[in-house]
């Protein structure tokens, strides 16, 4: 795929004959490798996986939370280069119903703000600890364009980088905007993905081959 970015794994059958695809976006300081190990986590056949890196293994700068333009040019690169991926998929001959999109972190950030801005009925959408993208009090435009796009957000209670208060915020908002979602807040302060959350990503990926 002509995409530059800092580098691209892909695994799985060839694009041609996937059943679906899924985008898995990585965290702050994370790796496309660290995705190629969920990915084999998940253990889901007839998956094309596209696992993008960042320059630097870093989508942004700042804290998803402080004022956009802090975290810009480099937050519109990421979405760029998201859209990009997306386009090409859809170009190779798949629809937006075999697409599944996921990320952790910083990854599910950038999925997420993604999603808010490309509102289609995707396959699915994971986002491990993250929410859009924005300060407090930031708007975001609801189009009901997710139409049932079936839609797990998680976090920790008390994670000590995305406030549960953005997670519940992202989950109305893909409400909103039509999409099926299951939020899970799970007790302690664990910045990771669980294998329950392992396993309704897993769930969604089935589904959206069935």
């Amino acid at each position: 795929m002509a995409i530059t970015f800092g580098k691209l794994i892909e695994t799985g059958p060839e694009l041609a004959n996937a059943s679906g695809v899924a985008i898995l976006v990585h965290g702050r300081g994370g790796s496309a490798t660290d995705m190629l190990g969920l990915s084999q986590a998940l253990d889901v056949p007839g998956i094309r996986f596209l696992l993008p890196e960042a320059e630097g293994n870093t989508w942004y700068p700042n804290r998803f939370i402080e004022p956009i333009e802090r975290n810009e040019p480099y937050l519109s690169r990421a979405l760029a280069m998201y859209r990009a991926l997306v386009e090409a998929v859809l170009a190779a001959g798949k629809v937006p119903e075999r697409i599944f999109l996921g990320g952790f972190s910083q990854g599910a950030c950038l999925t997420a703000e993604f999603v808010a801005r490309n509102p289609f009925r995707f396959g699915g959408v994971a986002l491990f600890t993250g929410g859009v993208i924005g300060p407090p009090g930031h708007l975001w435009p609801t189009h009901e364009g997710l139409a049932g796009t079936p839609v797990f957000i998680s976090a920790s209670a008390h994670d000590p980088h995305v406030p549960q208060a953005r997670v519940l915020q992202t989950a109305a908002l893909f409400s909103a905007m039509g999409a099926n979602v299951e939020t899970h807040i799970y007790p302690g302060a664990t910045h990771t993905v669980t294998l329950t959350e392992l396993e309704a990503a897993r769930k969604l990926l089935r589904r959206m081959i069935a």
